[in-house]
């Protein structure tokens, strides 16, 4: 491992060696880190920024996604980052990654290593540790040392393991992964609280169920500058629920409002099915479809097909053009979209730091191809009157492929 503190260089503690995180320096912020993030407290408030500098974040897998991300989070005034990667960097990552270069001769470097000098550069500030560990090695016990996970680039069944971790140590966490031009970004923050700021109705704000997830636990008034309580504006404080990877990825169907109306269904957009039958295929053939196995390809047709139409959704959305351009951008790097993907995640991250703004719930999907970027609530937790039912999360049953795997296997056309 390398450490590197805001007084000096990195430390290297040798290879798959891990530390824990060490914390911002006590007491309040500084006059210059005031005159450093200005901007952002007067978008969030010194309380919010106070949260976001003690915030200890560990990042999984430092490829093009996760080097928006850090660079985001870094910038923002986090209090720590630790990045977890044991690959080492070859040719093809200095493409999309901007962190490493032919200039830095980090070809053949541990990938989180060869970064970690330019994430410190961005902020001195931030203490910045690099674990060179593979992540599948690490138990339960690790990441209770942080607040928030965020596992990019993983396959399906690692990113599982990772969130059930998260979930026994009562931790945030955040999946995401880029293929060319499209991507995901998943949130399962279990149960997270967030203040919003607002106008005052004329009728008095009832306390509960305001959504199918979501629910009003308080309201205060908010004070004036004298210190009284303002009559124009009120504090409402939310409550939001969220589900498991495991159960929004694959088991769960679309919610019913999504469901029960077909103009609904046809927007949704088919590169949920594609993710999904790339996450089983992973799972039960170790990789992702080659371009040259058929039989594969076959398979892999076969799965989206099946994907799409256990969601609900209609066979023509499914377009054979929509597989073979999804099929050719599988494990590819794009700077722009990671960027576009790496800015969410990490200003979602902000926002749940600071508990002031409504967060992810709880898979968006990108399209860069159409340039949608649509969320929806997979498998949620519901709430009623009565407590906590379950929303979303039927498992349907085997479905008859939709399309044709001859329609897709010319990948080069």
């Amino acid at each position: 491992m390398e450490t590197s503190t805001r007084d000096g260089p990195a430390e290297s503690h040798g290879k798959g060696d891990s530390s824990v995180p060490v914390p911002p320096s006590e007491g309040g912020i500084s006059a210059d880190e005031i005159a450093l993030y200005d901007r952002q407290i007067r978008l969030w408030g010194m309380k919010a920024q106070e949260k976001i500098r003690n915030a200890r974040i560990l990042l999984i897998t430092m490829k093009a996604l996760a080097n928006e991300i850090a660079k985001n989070l870094v910038l923002a005034g986090i209090g720590s980052l630790t990045v977890v990667d044991h690959e080492t960097v070859t040719e093809a990552d200095l493409g999309a990654q901007f962190f490493l270069s032919t200039e830095g001769n980090h070809v053949g470097m541990n990938r989180a290593a060869a970064a970690s000098a330019a994430i410190q550069r961005l902020n001195p500030r931030v203490r910045v540790a690099v674990d060179t560990a593979d992540i599948r090695t690490k138990p339960p016990a690790f990441f209770a040392d942080f607040d928030i996970v965020i596992a990019t680039d993983l396959d399906a069944q690692t990113l599982n393991v990772i969130n059930t971790a998260t979930r026994l140590n009562n931790r945030a966490f955040y999946a995401a992964s880029s293929h060319g031009m499209y991507g995901f970004i998943f949130a399962d923050l279990i149960e997270h609280d967030f203040v919003i700021e607002r106008t005052k109705s004329n009728m008095a704000t009832s306390l509960g169920p305001e959504t199918k997830t979501r629910s009003i636990v308080a309201v205060s008034p908010k004070k004036d500058s004298s210190g009284g309580d303002d009559p124009k504006i009120e504090l409402a404080t939310k409550r939001e629920l969220y589900s498991t990877w495991l159960l929004a990825s694959d088991v769960s169907k679309l919610p019913d409002d999504i469901l029960k109306s077909s103009r609904r269904r046809k927007v949704v957009t088919p590169v949920l099915s594609c993710l999904r039958a790339l996450w089983e295929f992973t799972t039960l053939y170790g990789g992702v479809p080659s371009s040259n196995d058929h039989a594969a390809l076959a398979q892999f047709t076969r799965l989206c097909g099946d994907k799409h139409k256990a969601l609900g959704l209609p066979v023509e959305t499914l377009r054979s053009e929509v597989l073979r351009s999804f099929l050719q951008n599988i494990g590819a790097e794009i700077a722009p979209v990671a960027a576009v993907l790496g800015g969410q995640l990490a200003q979602d991250v902000i926002n749940v730091l600071g508990q002031t703004q409504q967060p992810i719930q709880n898979f968006v999907i990108f399209d860069g191809i159409t340039l949608d970027a649509n969320m929806a609530g997979m498998g949620v937790p519901a709430i009623s009157n009565g407590g906590i039912g379950t929303f979303g999360a039927t498992m349907l049953p085997p479905v008859v492929p939709s399309v044709d795997p001859s329609q897709v296997i010319a990948l080069d056309d």
